[in-house]
C-alpha cells in the first residue's frame, strides 16, 4: 500500500491531473488511485492486468495485443514508484513489465467501462474465459 505523494510530480501530459493517493486494496482486489482534480478511480486488478502496457499484452503494433484469459482472481503483489510519472505493477501471476503512468491510469479510469465491454467482447469471440484454467 502506498500513501499520498508530496511535493510536484512529473505527469506525461500537460493538463493530466497528477495522483495523490494510491491504495491497494487486497481483499476486494481493486487499486484506488485519487487524482488532485478530485476524481477517483478504483480499478480491478483483473481489468489492469488485462491492459496491462507491457509488450508482451500490447504487442508491438496495431492489431499484435494478445488477448489475457483466466485472471479472473488475479492480484496485485506490488506497487512500486517509477521515477515521479508511474507505477509498476506486479501480478500474482509474476507479470510485472507493464508501468503504468499516470496519464494512463487517469485514461483507464476515464475509459474503465468501455474498455471493460470490449475485453468481455473479445472473450466472448475468442471462446475464452475469465475463470483460470484448472491444472
Amino acid at each position: 500500500m502506498m500513501g499520498a505523494f508530496g511535493g510536484a510530480m512529473a505527469g506525461l501530459s500537460k493538463g493530466v491531473p497528477l495522483p495523490i493517493e494510491i491504495k491497494l486494496h487486497q481483499k476486494s482486489r481493486v487499486l484506488e488511485v485519487a487524482f488532485a482534480d478530485g476524481k477517483t478511480f478504483r480499478l480491478p486488478c483483473e481489468f489492469l492486468r488485462v491492459y496491462s502496457p507491457s509488450a508482451e499484452v500490447r504487442g508491438h503494433g496495431p492489431g499484435q495485443e494478445v488477448l489475457q484469459t483466466g485472471k479472473k482472481n488475479i492480484e496485485i503483489t506490488r506497487v512500486e514508484p517509477v521515477g515521479h510519472y508511474a507505477v509498476q505493477l506486479t501480478f500474482s501471476d509474476s507479470h510485472d513489465t507493464g508501468i503504468y503512468s499516470w496519464d494512463l491510469l487517469y485514461d483507464y479510469g476515464v475509459r474503465q467501462e468501455e474498455m471493460w465491454r470490449h475485453y468481455l467482447k473479445r472473450m466472448e469471440a475468442a471462446g475464452a474465459s475469465r475463470e483460470p484454467q484448472k491444472p
